[in-house]
């Protein structure tokens, strides 16, 4: 999976403009256990669709993206595949590798060439005993993500289609939006058959509602990117609200 990893110091930058402190995980640590970690990591790169882990394979190394991004997703007996997250730079992933004996819930596939911090789970345990504030914030992150999942779940049995997939768009505005001429440009390579198993409809329905929202000037779509060029219209339509 990896292709090539090497040791970063605690004061190493990846790029002039990315310091390894400011990566969100970072942020909220004190500076022994920030420094404890940086100097335990291994760079890993992945390439665009290898797989970072798959779903069910003992969980065994967790990471912290630092350039790309990756999806989760979660593949049932049937066969169906869902999209839980699409995680993108600064976000970790795998965490569940800091149990013993755990095995990961979901895979994580590379959407875009990708760069990640890892540790293999017994070294993060043995920093977390070190330093007990690093374990809350891995409970943090898992806590969150349970709640997420709680609602995506909800989401999905009780919403209509085009509530889903505003909603959807939304969230990943907000996680990955950048500000252009147009509107939002949501920064990750995302197709509509992303958008479809984020929000367990066929591809066929994701395609017929984007189209129209597309036909209204909602939204523009192509090459894998969405930009939102009325978000005030799709939050009146995440919302339920009268025209």
């Amino acid at each position: 999976m990896a292709h090539g990893e090497a040791t970063l110091a605690p004061t190493d930058v990846l790029t002039p403009a990315l310091n390894i402190r400011a990566l969100p995980f970072f942020a909220d640590l004190g500076e022994d256990a920030a420094d404890a970690l940086i100097r335990a990591a291994r760079m890993a790169s992945f390439a665009k669709d290898s797989y970072l882990f798959r779903q069910d394979d003992p969980a065994e190394r967790c990471y912290v993206l630092v350039r790309g991004s990756c999806r989760l997703s979660y593949l049932s007996i049937e066969g169906n595949q869902t999209v839980i997250h699409l995680a993108n730079a600064g976000d970790e992933v795998g965490l569940i590798a800091a149990l013993p004996g755990a095995t990961y819930p979901v895979s994580a596939q590379a959407m875009q060439p990708c760069e990640a911090l890892g540790w293999d789970g017994e070294t993060f345990r043995a920093i977390m005993a070190q330093h007990p504030e690093l374990a809350l914030r891995a409970l943090e992150v898992i806590a969150g993500r349970f709640v997420a999942l709680q609602r995506r779940f909800h989401t999905l049995a009780t919403e209509r289609v085009e509530r889903r997939i505003a909603r959807a768009l939304l969230r990943l505005a907000n996680q990955a939006g950048r500000r252009v001429a147009e509107g939002v440009l949501i920064d990750l390579p995302l197709t509509r058959n992303d958008i479809a198993e984020m929000t367990g409809v066929t591809l066929h329905t994701a395609s017929r509602v984007m189209s129209g929202w597309e036909a209204r000037g909602i939204i523009a779509s192509g090459r894998a990117r969405v930009t939102v060029l009325q978000p005030h219209e799709l939050v009146r339509i995440a919302d339920d609200l009268p025209e």
